[in-house]
């Protein structure tokens, strides 16, 4: 059984993050909130996301797994205003979500979870962090994306450098210790990766969010970061791409 109302603004945040890199996902709800782990169609990249129950208007579930076609949740969405809440509840004898927005109710069918096993979450211990906003990330992404289809990630004791190289052209968005939140680094850490999803996962975190990026050499990056009003974590891995000599 599971029966919850959220704000429409909440629940777009939280289908955003996942959609950046499946289409469909198997939450693991109880009576605390839900989690999900899962990777991308290429195994490039994972998502770890964990929502507390304080996340939503209401909230009570005994524990289950739904399989959520996500572009049908994004369908319901935009029929959504801002502030508007929607409410979801499970139909467990005929294996349906049934959301309710406004005087509009969708009643849509549940993916089979016999295929989705939760993927293993690697335990890296990365030797740099750095902490800085999103805003800046995505100023880095936006003068990258003209220029390469990669991107480099470079953390010294100095500061934090996102660089992309092209052809002919090459940009480089450098951001000194003073500039960051915080930063962690003892020796020089840096990974190249592709653009493409660095710049998905990046555009899908809250404007103004504080996000926390851990990197090594030819290693995937951590990037961990907080949505639904700090009441859910997010944790994106993504693979690098290794450098040719």
């Amino acid at each position: 059984m599971f029966h919850a109302k959220i704000k429409s603004e909440t629940l777009k945040g939280i289908v955003d993050v996942v959609s950046t890199l499946v289409d469909e996902a198997k939450f693991n709800i109880n009576a605390d909130g839900f989690d999900l782990k899962a990777v991308d169609p290429a195994h490039v990249a994972m998502i770890e996301m964990k929502v507390e129950n304080g996340a939503f208007e209401e909230f009570s579930a005994d524990e289950t797994e739904l399989g959520v076609d996500l572009d049908k949740i994004k369908e319901v969405l935009r029929l959504a205003r801002s502030g508007d809440i929607i409410e979801m509840e499970q139909d467990e004898e005929k294996n349906r979500l049934i959301l309710n927005v406004g005087n509009i109710t969708r009643r849509m069918n549940l993916v089979d979870i016999s295929g989705m096993s939760d993927p293993r979450v690697p335990n890296l211990s990365l030797p740099a962090m750095v902490a800085v906003t999103s805003d800046e990330l995505q100023k880095g992404i936006r003068a990258a994306e003209s220029v390469s289809d990669h991107i480099a990630l470079t953390a010294t004791p100095e500061g934090f450098e996102m660089y992309s190289e092209g052809d002919t052209d090459s940009v480089t968005l450098r951001l000194p210790k003073d500039l960051l939140i915080s930063l962690d680094c003892e020796e020089r850490a840096r990974s190249l990766f592709p653009l493409d999803y660095f710049s998905n996962m990046v555009r899908s975190i809250p404007a103004g969010s504080v996000v926390s990026i851990s990197l090594g050499n030819d290693y995937p990056v951590k990037l961990e970061f907080e949505i639904a009003d700090k009441k859910g974590s997010v944790r994106y891995l993504l693979a690098p791409r290794i450098e040719s000599d």
